[in-house]
């Protein structure tokens, strides 16, 4: 059970955010946190703590007026850490390789798979095409629909509900095209209410490929039931909770609990 940082980059500046309240028209979202510290300077301190496999995510949509400042502080993120950062945020199979050649190990695909309600195979074949499976993050950001007890993958900037159910078909046929899986809980994301049991549970249960979980994190009791439920099989990003963005739960106690861990 590793502890993968992260780095969400968000109108040129490290940011924190609701993730649910993320729009693109204006750029705005609920902010929990704004660092006056550059990606560069968290990069190099994750360096330096030995911390592979975090992710480097840019925010913005590229038309965006602050999508050039935002991926400039990802590359100076990227150049800071070569190979130590998955990197996130309009990965397409055009510019994959760019963000490879620019130092991230992987790339992390959202929208470009997920979108209109959909799951897009054709674009994922392309992508797989373009950089080999070995390369792929698929982000998975998941939710019930309406009330039910069914999770399914979400898309178009957490607003649509794909068609398919999210189950253990549907995920051994998407593992077939990655490397690993980044699990967003989104009812939890940013919010610091505590992890969702039953997601991580689901997840748990299929660990053909690494799968990293974030949402909700908030203090070493979440850990411990994270760690339970996913026999220690399961890593974890801490957002909004972590004390380096604002939050109460302390970097130096992550560090000692992935250690013993």
């Amino acid at each position: 059970m590793r502890f993968r940082p992260c780095i969400d980059i968000h109108n040129g500046k490290v940011k924190q955010i609701v993730g649910s309240s993320l729009r693109d028209e204006g750029d705005v979202a609920e902010e929990n946190f704004i660092s006056e510290r550059g990606a560069a300077s968290f990069a190099a301190q994750f360096r330096d703590d030995g911390l592979s496999g975090g992710h480097v995510v840019v925010l913005n949509q590229m038309y965006s007026p602050h999508y050039a400042a935002s991926r400039a502080q990802a590359l100076e993120a990227l150049r800071e850490f070569p190979g130590g950062f998955q990197y996130g945020g309009g990965v397409t199979a055009d510019n994959a390789p760019y963000w490879l050649n620019a130092g991230a190990s992987h790339v992390i695909v959202t929208s470009y798979v997920f979108r209109d309600g959909r799951i897009s195979y054709e674009h994922l074949r392309k992508l797989e095409n373009a950089v080999g499976k070995k390369r792929i993050v698929l982000d998975l950001s998941c939710a019930k629909r309406d009330d039910s007890d069914v999770y399914y993958i979400m898309t178009d900037r957490w607003q649509k509900y794909a068609d398919t159910p999210l189950n253990a078909e549907l995920m051994e046929r998407l593992s077939s095209h990655c490397a690993e899986f980044l699990i967003h809980a989104i009812a939890n994301e940013g919010r610091g209410e505590g992890i969702d049991e039953e997601l991580v549970s689901m997840f748990s249960e299929f660990c053909n490929c690494p799968i990293t979980y974030a949402g909700g994190v908030r203090n070493l009791g979440d850990l411990e039931e994270l760690y339970a439920i996913g026999d220690g099989r399961v890593d974890f990003t801490v957002g909004s909770g972590l004390d380096l963005y604002g939050g109460s739960f302390s970097y130096k106690e992550i560090l000692e609990f992935s250690a013993e861990h």
